[in-house]
C-alpha cells in the first residue's frame, strides 16, 4: 500500500468516527420506546407508590392500569370517557391509578393538578378530577391563571373554600405533584396520556376498545 493510500484511509477512518460521535450526541430525545417496552428494571422508581391515587380498584386487583396524565391535555380528555367506562365495567377487578404529569407548556396544568390534590384532602379528589376534564374547554389553553375557575369548582363541589385555597398553596401539595412528574420522567414517560397495563407500556391510541383489549389479555393470563 502506498503512503498516500495509507494517509487517505486514515483520514476516512477519522471522518467516520467523528460522524458516528455526532450522531450519538444529536440523537433525538423523543425516540419512541419499543413496542411492549417496560420500565427499565434497573430503575428504583415504582409505577405505583404507596400514596398514588387509585381512582378505583384495590392494591390486589387482577390488573393495574396506571395513567400519567395532564389535566389540560386534550388527548387526555379524549381518553377520559373510555377510562370512566372501563372503571365502571371492571369494578374492583381492575385498579386504575392516576399519576400527574403536567406538561410545562400548559400554563395551568400544574395548578389543576394541585387543585385535584387539594380537593383530595377533603375527600373529593375523584370529583375534582372529573370536573377538570368536563370543564376543560372553559379553562384549558389559557395564558392567564385559572385559579378563580378552580376555586369555583371547589365551591360547586361543596368544599371548604378557605381550606381548599390554603391547600392549593401548600408547598407539600406542589411537591406531591412534582414527585409524580419526576417519577414519570425517570420511567421514560414522554407525553400524555401514557398508560401502563400491568407494568407494560401501552402502545397505540388509548381508545376504550384498545384499552379494554389490553386489560382482557391480562385477565386471561
Amino acid at each position: 500500500m502506498t503512503k498516500n493510500a495509507k494517509v487517505s484511509l486514515t483520514v476516512i477512518a477519522a471522518v467516520v468516527a467523528v460522524v458516528a460521535a455526532l450522531a450519538l450526541v444529536n440523537r433525538p430525545d423523543d425516540t419512541p420506546p419499543a413496542a411492549g417496552a417496560q420500565p427499565d428494571p434497573g430503575t428504583s422508581v415504582p409505577l405505583v407508590r404507596p400514596d398514588s391515587h387509585r381512582l378505583s380498584g384495590t392494591a390486589d386487583a387482577e390488573v393495574t392500569v396506571v395513567e400519567f396524565l395532564d389535566l389540560e391535555c386534550e388527548a387526555c380528555r379524549a381518553a377520559f370517557p373510555g377510562v370512566e367506562q372501563l372503571r365502571a365495567e371492571y369494578g374492583d377487578r381492575v385498579s386504575f391509578v392516576m399519576r400527574h404529569f403536567p406538561i410545562p407548556g400548559h400554563r395551568n396544568a400544574e395548578l389543576a393538578a394541585r387543585a385535584v390534590e387539594a380537593a383530595g384532602r377533603q375527600g373529593k379528589l375523584d370529583l375534582m378530577y372529573r370536573a377538570m376534564y368536563e370543564a376543560q374547554p372553559t379553562w384549558g389553553e389559557k395564558r392567564d391563571s385559572q385559579r378563580e375557575a378552580f376555586v369555583g369548582f371547589a365551591e360547586a363541589l361543596g368544599l371548604d373554600v378557605a381550606k381548599f385555597e390554603a391547600d392549593l398553596d401548600d408547598p407539600a401539595v406542589l411537591e406531591r405533584v412534582r414527585k409524580d412528574r419526576d417519577d414519570g420522567i425517570a420511567l421514560d414517560v414522554r407525553g400524555t396520556p401514557t398508560f401502563f397495563v400491568n407494568g407494560a407500556l401501552f402502545e397505540g391510541d388509548p381508545t376504550y376498545e384498545a384499552l379494554k383489549a389490553a386489560i382482557d389479555r391480562e385477565l386471561a393470563r
